[in-house]
């Protein structure tokens, strides 16, 4: 059983300045929750007590967030305001949240690796907060790849059909399908030209991984960017073992971008009026 989630949190979310100049990204608002606590809400609905967080400089706001705030519990209690804090209380109540720093901005799978001394020797789920997903009626993403896991008992990326043209901006996955939206990996590469992409099958922020990949990582030399790609030391566990890719039943919002974040609330705030 998969108990603990990582959350690599340590970005600067340039493409939200001003806005994340003193704010971090993960905090920012779909309608009345910021980003991180879809995801903390996904992983507990998947099964997942126990959340990593790797933070950075600036994001102590993350750690207030997923705390109780004891002078405004106080100033609302017994209003008609209490029920608001409804939510995150009883994540706070069922959830561990525990945080380490990534000092340096050296990639995902740097942050991913620097949450080792969160996870321990165990298969783990990650979510970037900034793809911000939802099942639409097919149950969270991890849940469904959970349940992938439990039959499959290997590391997991999720997947989507991305425009040919926008390879450019993704870790692109080629494999063969074993079953309907499962696919076995046999290359990955980090933001490829559409040119010379291998498929348009484009990885989302929604991970499984088993506990070996922290040692692939420590060997994984920087790759695109300069920086330590989790689609490299990913390339070289499917090269060892396996590594499947599964096309998620659901919808995903690049909360990255404005167009993305902007696509979100109008989604979430129409499903409000359903």
């Amino acid at each position: 059983m998969i108990k603990k989630c990582l959350f690599p949190a340590a970005g600067y979310g340039t493409r939200f300045l001003p806005a994340t100049k003193a704010m971090p990204k993960e905090m920012l608002p779909v309608l009345t929750k910021p980003l991180i606590q879809y995801g903390v809400e996904e992983a507990v609905e998947a099964g997942m007590k126990t959340m990593a967080i790797v933070t950075g400089r600036g994001k102590r706001a993350l750690e207030d967030h997923f705390d109780v705030s004891y002078e405004l519990e106080h100033q609302i209690k017994g209003s008609d305001k209490e029920h608001y804090l409804t939510e995150i209380r009883s994540l706070i109540d069922q959830c561990t949240f525990s945080y380490t720093r990534q000092n340096e901005m050296k990639g995902l799978g740097h942050a991913i690796l620097t949450g080792e001394t969160l996870i321990g020797n165990e298969p783990f789920a990650v979510i970037l907060a900034d793809d911000l997903c939802d099942g639409n009626g097919n149950g969270g993403i991890l849940s469904q790849m959970v349940e992938l896991f439990n039959k499959y008992k290997c590391s997991i990326v999720a997947i989507e059909e991305i425009d040919p043209s926008q390879t450019n901006r993704y870790g692109i996955i080629e494999g063969k399908e074993i079953e309907e939206g499962v696919y076995m990996i046999s290359n990955m590469v980090e933001k490829p030209d559409p040119s010379v992409a291998p498929s348009n099958l484009a990885i989302i922020g929604r991970y499984i991984l088993t506990p070996d990949i922290f040692g692939i990582i420590e060997n994984t030399p920087a790759g695109k960017g300069g920086e330590i790609q989790i689609t490299d030391a990913l390339m070289t566990q499917a090269q060892k073992g396996m590594v499947l890719a599964y096309k998620f039943k659901g919808k995903r919002f690049d909360c990255g971008s404005v167009e993305g974040f902007v696509e979100a609330t109008n989604y979430f705030f129409d499903k409000t009026k359903l």
